[in-house]
């Protein structure tokens, strides 16, 4: 098989990046590469596929494969890089390092104007419905809570009692959905972004990577590391990010947030929440 100089190119950075192949349609990687799409159809076709779809499967069934067992895999890594060990403020120690790395790692690539926009868009939206499933369900519930300290209308998306299509269809184009996932994606997550984002509702995503299915749904993606040692995906990253959306959207509302605080310190007071 004879290619040329720029479809070999071309090849080298498709393998180079696997997810994004799997996921993006034609039209995306053509423009992310630089080239036409027709280009890529005659590459693909030149290899010895039927068409684009036939080459994507090749991708998609690698990072199916990739991605089975996470959990299990995870655990193995722990279990023996350490077996045998007693070091136990080590293996403590160890997290912390890798997750001040992936605050690093979003910090460094993080847009101000992005920010800001995100920001804005919070602090103004009729309703804010936040979506999280397993363990991101927990980076969720903290965003629900931050921002209904300083704002009303806000609440996790699929509330005891309500199921998610009760919930999207609550919504309009004047409120916000934030959702978030991680490899391995949750089919759910990513489903609620795509009816919400065609709804014409504004959807903000914290996710690991440009090749993740939320980031093509998303008006405004924060992209979120989360590699660690630890036995499921770090979320230690994903608690700093969210505390400081939090803290801009408070910002932004001024007054309005320091009302509402007020108020809901009245209600502690009242009801003898808190001890003295």
């Amino acid at each position: 098989m004879s290619l040329g100089k720029k479809a070999l190119d071309v090849v080298a950075r498709l393998v180079d990046r696997p997810e994004e192949v799997a996921v993006r349609s034609i039209t995306e990687l053509a423009s992310t590469l630089g080239v036409n799409a027709s280009t890529l159809s005659r590459l693909v076709r030149s290899l010895g596929y039927a068409g684009f779809s036939d080459f994507q499967n090749v991708f998609r069934d690698r990072i199916a494969g990739a991605h089975g067992n996470f959990y299990s895999r995870q655990g193995h890594r722990l279990i023996d890089a350490d077996a045998g060990g007693d070091d136990y403020i080590g293996v403590v120690g160890q997290l912390a390092r890798e997750s001040i790395a992936n605050v690093d790692g979003f910090l460094s690539q993080l847009d101000a104007a992005e920010l800001r926009q995100a920001a804005r868009l919070l602090a103004r939206a009729q309703r804010v419905r936040v979506f999280g499933v397993r363990q991101i369900h927990a980076v969720t519930s903290l965003i629900s809570y931050g921002l209904s300290l300083v704002r009303p209308g806000v609440s996790q998306l699929d509330m005891p009692g309500q199921g998610l299509a009760e919930g999207l269809a609550q919504l309009s184009k004047n409120d916000v959905l934030v959702v978030s996932s991680v490899k391995p994606y949750s089919r759910r997550v990513v489903e609620v972004a795509r009816v919400a984002s065609e709804a014409g509702v504004a959807v903000i995503a914290l996710t690991d990577s440009r090749a993740s299915p939320l980031a093509a749904r998303a008006r405004h993606t924060f992209f979120i590391p989360h590699q660690s040692s630890f036995i499921s995906n770090s979320i230690g990253a994903y608690v700093v990010f969210s505390e400081g959306l939090i803290n801009l959207v408070a910002k932004e509302l001024g007054g309005k947030a320091l009302r509402a605080l007020e108020r809901q310190e009245q209600f502690l007071d009242a009801l003898g929440v808190e001890m003295r």
